[in-house]
């Protein structure tokens, strides 16, 4: 019975209704005939027999904890008041330093002064002294105050000063005056840090003690500036007036009287007795002097000095008693703060012995079961059912530990059922159950789950198998290559297909690192794609060359994908070999199919035939060949290794013999054929004696057609530029012919018919004005008739041009141009061939007509240079451009002329960038003459 089912079954049974828990379930305090066995409570100890809450209540102790917070509270209190006393003894150290910084101070300003007022080696000397003592002082005031830490920017400060008011001192760049007052403005920041000091949250004793301090160490400073006043007065001539008499002794009896209010009844005896003293009574008696005006003659400024500094010594040596007190009271505040910390420490101490002992009391009574009952649960959930919980008592531990007992009889049983459903599934009997039936509540749907887990389990072990074998066929069915490799480079299973297009057994594919199939050259970069691989990386369309067991080789194109937590890989291959072969063909064609259109000459087109053919077919004993009328065989191109004796090689031979398509041993060709004859073949051998592919004969011959191509275009454009130069030199000589027809015959009538009109005019008789003036008028049209002829004439063929040569005519283009010409003709004196000098003449001639008529230029420049092969020809304008020779212009003609005799014209015409021809004429030079 669970327990929750045992609380539940007793509430139904109590009429009261009350809870489990509540005051009228509760034992009665006999557990003797409790069914469980347990122990009575008379032998029961006494903490057992309280209740959880009760134990939680006796270890609050409120008022303890409250008073413990107060104690900790107060020791805290007194060691942090303990800590700031020893920081204030800690910094009493460097007034201590600065004031004695400031007595060596007064000394060398006194020092300094007498310097100024009585130079001489005596005052050198005590100047030195004085500097040395203060030096000393200044030194271990700086230590002092390092090692306080928060003082040395003053003393850096007050040292800075010192140096600046020596210098002046030094070079007599101040007066005596000036010296004092640096000095005592040095003095006075000494003072202020003894003052930041000495109040610096000194404790409750020790308040009085610095404050008495202090005011000693100002009277004494006030002492000091009277003392440095008064020297310089008596010093300077009687009749000075003095101005500061009163204000020294004032601020002197001030610091005084805070002594005597602050200082203790000793410091206030040792007072009087240095104000008793004889100088002290000197000082007062010229301090009443001063103050009445009294015209009695001064004292001496030595005199003055040394009782005045009599005076000043007893006053530093109430101060050092002072200090001395400070000193003694800093240090009892520290000792009386930490022993009241202490007390309270040990306070604290006692009372937490107290409570930690009453406190490990209560604790030994809850901590033991409860531990006892902890473990026994641990145990329970890490699977140990060994363990047994011992506890047994009335409490609610001990209700606890019961339940535990019960929980781990139920899970003993459940254990055994687990523990049968796995031996069932280890032995494969899947149709094992569980009994549910003899749990209740959640054990039996756990059990009742585990039964579906078992049906759902031999369900999808059923699928399983029928998957496995599934793949098992496409695996071994497929026509890929198949395969499942490790990252140390062997095969762990390959599928019929390897062997299939490799011809390699199985046994050598998993026997041997597949690097070893994998051609030489492609073997770096398969390293590379196993590097990716074994970094978690797919790769996809990766393809290399395996060899065959035959000695050839195939392409490979590879799909793979990692399973790094196997450390496999799974991957799947393709025999691209016939698509590659495909792909390069295609592309040698188009290669050699871009170069005939282009129009290169036959001899470099066969070349690169011979060298697409050898690098397809992978060999470099590959040749364009034509076939002489007499039998003999000529390569007219190669890929690298000419065919030795071409007449002997069974292709060559045979294709002439057939003139068709052949394979014969280790060669192939296929004819050329051109205009229905036999015009040459493309031969091609295997290298090292070795067999063609199949079919090689076939790709040869999509190479002979474009060589077909190639020279049919060479042919039709070496008629095409043949017809071209016939047009231009029949239209050359038709113009020249008019040119001379029109000068030998019609030029010379019209010449021969104003000589006659002339004769006429003379034979006319007189008073015939009229005759006169029509005979005038015809003379007149014959000869404007005969200048048109001449422009007529000039235009079909300058005569400029045939006698005086290229340079001149150009010239003479220029001169006539409507737009300013530039030129730059770097060509030589003796004549250019005829055809060349019409051809430049004209583009001249038409590119000038057009700039005139089109352009709206402000310039041309010609410039026309005769190189070693050719003369180039450049002209350019800064028109508007935009010139457009496909539409329909005399730029046309001037093409078709210049690339009848092989030349070439190119226009550049952007509009807004003018329009600039850039024309090549080739004209080789004739090699000289030998002489006769």
């Amino acid at each position: 019975m669970g327990v929750r089912e045992r609380w539940a079954r007793g509430s139904r049974n109590d009429p009261s209704g009350a809870p489990p828990g509540s005051a009228a379930n509760r034992p009665s305090g006999r557990l003797s005939d409790h069914p469980s066995g347990r122990p009575s409570v008379r032998g029961t100890p006494l903490f057992a027999r309280l209740r959880v809450g009760t134990k939680l209540l006796l270890l609050a102790l409120l008022p303890v904890g409250v008073l413990l917070a107060l104690t900790v509270f107060s020791a805290a209190g007194q060691w942090r008041e303990a800590e700031r006393l020893r920081d204030f003894d800690r910094s009493t150290r460097v007034s201590f330093a600065a004031g004695a910084l400031a007595d060596a101070l007064a000394e060398e300003r006194l020092a300094s002064m007498f310097d100024a007022l009585r130079a001489g080696p005596e005052a050198e000397e005590r100047l030195a002294a004085a500097r040395r003592t203060t030096n000393a002082a200044a030194t271990e005031a700086g230590r002092r105050a390092a090692e306080e830490g928060r003082f040395t920017a003053r003393m850096d400060a007050i040292a800075q000063d010192l140096a600046a008011l020596r210098r002046n001192h030094d070079t007599r760049a101040v007066t005596v005056d000036h010296v004092a007052a640096g000095f005592g403005a040095v003095v006075m920041k000494v003072v202020d840090l003894v003052a930041v000091v000495d109040v610096r949250e000194p404790g409750e004793p020790s308040g009085g003690v610095a404050v008495a301090h202090l005011s000693m160490i100002q009277a004494t400073e006030a002492a000091g500036a009277e003392r440095s006043e008064l020297v310089i007065l008596f010093a300077e001539p009687p009749d000075r007036s003095n101005t500061t008499a009163s204000r020294w002794p004032a601020l002197e009896g001030a610091r005084l009287d805070t002594f005597r209010r602050t200082a203790s009844e000793p410091l206030k005896s040792r007072l009087a007795d240095v104000l008793s003293r004889p100088d002290s009574a000197f000082v007062r008696d010229v301090r009443a002097q001063l103050a009445k005006g009294e015209s009695t003659p001064h004292p001496t400024p030595e005199r003055w000095a040394e009782a005045s500094s009599t005076r000043m010594d007893g006053l530093r040596t109430v101060s050092r008693a002072a200090e001395d007190a400070l000193r003694a009271s800093a240090a009892d505040g520290v000792h009386n703060a930490e022993a009241r910390a202490w007390r309270d420490l040990v306070l604290f101490l006692v009372l937490l012995a107290v409570v930690t002992a009453f406190a490990l009391a209560l604790r030994r009574s809850i901590a033991r079961p409860l531990a006892e009952v902890a473990d026994g649960a641990q145990a329970l959930a890490a699977g140990d059912l060994s363990y047994d919980i011992r506890h047994r008592g009335p409490d609610e531990i001990g209700s606890l530990a019961e339940a535990f007992r019960q929980l781990r009889g139920t899970v003993e049983r459940l254990t055994a059922q687990v523990r049968a459903m796995t031996e069932a599934i280890d032995e494969d009997r899947l149709d094992h159950r569980a009994e549910a039936g003899a749990f209740e509540g959640t054990w039996a749907q756990l059990l009742d789950g585990l039964n579906g887990t078992m049906a759902s389990f031999g369900n999808l072990h059923g699928r399983r198998q029928e998957a496995e074998h599934e793949v098992d066929n496409l695996f071994t069915l497929s026509a890929d290559l198949l395969c499942i490799a490790d990252q140390e480079g062997y095969f762990h299973r390959v599928n019929p297909a390897f062997e299939e297009v490799l011809g390699h057994p199985p046994e050598v594919l998993l026997g041997r690192p597949f690097l070893d199939l994998v051609l030489p050259e492609d073997r770096e970069r398969t390293v590379e794609a196993l590097g990716r691989l074994s970094e978690g990386q797919e790769v996809l369309r990766f393809e290399n060359r395996y060899l065959r067991a035959d000695g050839s080789f195939c392409w490979l194109q590879w799909n793979a994908r990692p399973v790094p937590e196997k450390g496999l890989i799974h991957a799947a291959a393709r025999d691209v070999t016939e698509r590659r072969r495909v792909q390069g063909e295609q592309s040698a064609l188009r290669r050699v199919a871009t170069l005939v259109a282009q129009g290169v000459p036959p001899q470099r087109l066969f070349g690169e035939v011979a060298r697409e053919v050898g690098l397809l077919l992978e060999t470099p004993s590959a040749a364009v060949v034509r076939y002489g009328p007499d039998g003999r065989v000529t390569a007219l191109g190669d890929a690298g290794a000419a065919l030795v004796a071409l007449q002997d090689e069974a292709a060559v031979t045979e294709v002439a013999r057939t003139g068709e398509p052949v394979s014969e041993g280790g060669t192939a060709g296929a004819p050329i054929v051109v205009e229905g004859r036999l015009w040459g073949a493309v031969i091609a051998a295997a290298a090292g004696g070795q067999e063609l592919p199949p079919g090689t004969e076939t790709r040869l011959a999509a190479f002979t057609e474009l060589i077909v191509s190639a020279i049919a275009n060479a042919d039709s454009r070496a008629q095409l530029a043949a017809s071209r130069a016939r047009v231009v030199a029949a239209s050359d000589a038709s113009r020249r012919r008019i040119e001379r027809d029109l000068h030998d015959g019609v030029q010379q009538r019209l010449v021969s018919l104003q000589l006659e009109l002339r004769t006429a005019e003379t034979l006319a008789p007189d008073g015939s004005g009229e005759l006169l003036g029509l005979l005038d008028h015809i003379g007149h049209g014959l000869q404007e008739t005969f200048d048109e002829l001449q422009r007529l004439s000039r235009g079909i063929h300058p005569a400029i041009l045939s006698k005086g040569g290229l340079g001149p005519a150009v010239r003479a283009l220029a001169r006539r141009s409507a737009v300013p010409v530039e030129l730059d003709l770097r060509i030589p004196r003796d004549r250019l061939p005829e055809p060349v000098e019409v051809a430049a003449y004209y583009v001249v001639s038409e590119a000038l007509a057009n700039t005139a008529k089109h352009a709206r230029a402000s310039v041309v420049t010609v410039r026309m240079t005769r190189g070693t092969e050719s003369v180039e020809l450049a002209i350019a304008d800064d028109g508007v451009g935009g010139a457009e020779p496909a539409h329909g212009s005399g730029l046309v003609g001037l093409a078709d002329r210049v690339e009848a005799i092989g030349g070439t014209l190119r226009v550049s015409s952007q509009a807004g960038e003018g329009t600039s021809l850039a024309v090549r004429l080739p004209a080789p030079r004739r090699p000289p003459e030998e002489p006769g």
